[in-house]
């Protein structure tokens, strides 16, 4: 989230600021920084409003249009308050294909059939592949919605049907095929299975690196000593997918493997393991969470130590559950 943001938000009144107020912003704008008013006065604005902003919207410099988006994507995932679809609309027909890109990724939270249909016809035909791995991956949400029976079965199936399509062409760039690979993970598709070893033994990183995510989002054991293997890869972005996978599957044969990658590997796999620790639970994870944190504030580090201190407090209830059902039964 952009640092005016979070410096501004308390000093900001309840009163919604009028899109003649963020136009008018967005016009005097001085650098790349995003305006405070843009983040409230851009949030559930209306087709009228739309209107309004489209001819200034496209005077404003294609970095910071997608800047914006980004930033406006990141706050909407904290904040659930603000809901800037009606933007996100707007930004999926612009002419640039990064913004189209990040247009997408503020559409997260919209599960209409709307938006399915919207995603599927930019998966298939736009001529970005940067657009086409966006929404291929998008479609993912509307997939797993499909398996818990929250949308239809026709248009989980549509979905489904897309991101196979992708996934099995092999003129389609590899970037598209990975992602719509990860997607049609989160379902029991009968590709999946066969798509993820294909993937794992392919001679492409990238496919390899995405069929770890997959492991881990099917929710397979037949997995586990796969994952468990690739936790010790030299490859540092296969570590981090072993290292969700691993939370995912909730291996507790991880766990010290686990510990050693939140102490000593790069930031990001620190988190995600931290994370993943989490998920597994149980008395070891719990020692070496809060041991963890005993480091991350000696280090005066709030961000990793706020993360290690949401882990513990999963891995604790997952182990009150399980306490739960053994004096249960």
């Amino acid at each position: 989230m952009n640092d005016s943001y979070s410096d501004e938000t308390s000093e900001t009144n309840n009163t919604k600021p009028s899109i003649e107020d963020v136009i008018a912003v967005l016009q005097t704008r001085e650098g790349d920084v995003v305006p405070t008013v843009a983040y409230y006065g851009l949030s559930g604005i209306g087709s009228a409003d739309i209107r309004k902003l489209v001819p200034v919207w496209k005077n404003l410099e294609a970095d910071f249009r997608q800047k914006l988006l980004k930033e406006l994507a990141e706050t909407s995932e904290t904040n659930y308050e603000f809901d800037y679809n009606e933007l996100a609309i707007l930004a999926l027909d612009d002419s640039n294909p990064a913004i189209r890109a990040s247009a997408i990724g503020l559409l997260w939270h919209d599960n209409s059939l709307a938006v399915l249909s919207r995603l599927i016809d930019l998966a298939e035909n736009d001529e970005s592949s940067a657009v086409r791995a966006a929404a291929a991956s998008d479609l993912g949400r509307f997939i797993l919605l499909g398996e818990y029976e929250e949308i239809p079965e026709s248009s989980a199936v549509r979905a489904q049907d897309a991101v196979v399509g992708l996934l099995t062409d092999e003129s389609e760039d590899v970037e598209v095929r990975r992602r719509a690979l990860e997607a049609i993970s989160n379902s029991s598709h009968e590709i999946v299975s066969s798509a993820i070893e294909e993937a794992y033994i392919s001679d492409d990183r990238l496919m390899r690196v995405s069929s770890i995510f997959a492991m881990g989002r099917s929710y397979d054991q037949r997995w586990h000593d796969t994952v468990l293997r690739e936790l010790h890869s030299d490859d540092p972005e296969i570590r981090y997918e072993a290292a969700r996978a691993a939370g995912e599957l909730e291996l507790e044969e991880a766990t010290s493997v686990l510990g050693q990658l939140a102490v000593l590997d790069d930031r990001d796999t620190k988190m995600v393991a931290i994370w993943a620790l989490g998920e597994i639970g149980g008395q070891l994870a719990l020692r070496i969470l809060n041991g963890l944190a005993e480091d991350a504030e000696d280090a005066n580090d709030d961000d990793l130590y706020e993360a290690i201190e949401d882990a513990i407090g999963y891995a604790t209830m997952v182990g009150s559950d399980f306490d739960f059902d053994l004096d249960d039964a």
